[in-house]
């Protein structure tokens, strides 16, 4: 019969070498993050400190605590002018998507209109865009058409190239492949193509979405009357310093969020094809 005096022994303790591992991997999940944050509250903390130490002039360069005062007491009226530039941003982020894509699997697919449209592609893409925006203006008037035209036009070509390098890097014996059990046409795109470049379009999806934001932006400046683009150019012209950051926040939170949705996307798909 057993002792029941006797105290049970103590649990043994974890091999050192798990722990250890349990967190170097907490710290490798957590770096990624950690780091550009800590980067950005110290470069935030610098400036604070400059600019209060050398006394310098918020027409000039406001301190990050004016700046975020400001936004706090327009932020109603800066969402109001965010939401014409989220969505031209959408809109020319999605056309150029659309249209990216579909260049890529016409050049793709045809050799003819290979040799035919990318040299022309490519030229219009060395063209300077920016000294092309009046022409946009000037074709599409004033309103929103002329800068969604001008986001797509900017943004579609990191589509083409990205598309047009994946659906070209499939692996040539699983081509062969697919000709010898007698796949043809669309079902080789659905079936290898498309799964195989997933990684590469969306690589350029990522450049197109902070290329589209930059196309409405660009074109606020020039036309609109409405758009933080405009108040950015109306606060400059004002000298209310605080007020172009507090634009300039904003603008880069949505770029962040619909750069993220870029990415969420992304996730989606790798898992769909498996990769």
């Amino acid at each position: 019969m057993p002792d029941l005096t006797t105290p049970s022994s103590p649990a043994a303790p974890p091999p050192p070498g798990l722990a250890a591992r349990g967190l170097a991997g907490a710290r490798a999940r957590i770096r990624p993050f950690a780091l550009p944050i800590l980067t950005a509250a110290l470069i935030i903390a610098a400036w604070e400190v400059v600019v209060r130490v050398r006394h310098i002039p918020e027409v000039l360069l406001p301190a990050p605590s004016a700046v975020a005062a400001r936004l706090w007491e327009t932020l109603p009226f800066l969402l109001q002018q965010a939401v014409p530039t989220t969505l031209e941003t959408v809109a020319g982020f999605a056309i150029s998507t659309v249209l990216g894509i579909s260049l890529a699997v016409l050049v793709t697919a045809s050799r003819f209109a290979r040799e035919a449209l990318y040299p022309n592609i490519v030229f219009f893409q060395l063209i300077p865009k920016i000294a092309l925006a009046p022409l946009f203006i000037v074709w599409l008037g004033i309103g929103s058409p002329s800068r969604v035209t001008f986001s797509v036009f900017i943004s579609f070509f990191p589509v083409v190239v990205a598309t047009l390098t994946g659906l070209t890097s499939v692996d040539r014996d699983l081509l062969r492949l697919c000709r010898a059990v007698g796949a043809r046409g669309w079902k080789v795109y659905t079936q290898v193509r498309f799964p195989a470049a997933v990684p590469h379009i969306f690589s350029g999806l990522k450049i197109a979405i902070t290329f589209a934001m930059i196309g409405v932006i660009v074109g606020e400046f020039i036309t609109a009357q409405a758009g933080l683009g405009y108040m950015i150019l109306f606060a400059a012209s004002q000298a209310e310093m605080a007020l172009i950051f507090a634009s300039i926040v904003l603008l880069c939170v949505i770029g962040l969020a619909l750069y993220a949705l870029v990415v969420v996307a992304e996730a989606f798909a790798l898992k769909r094809y498996g990769a």
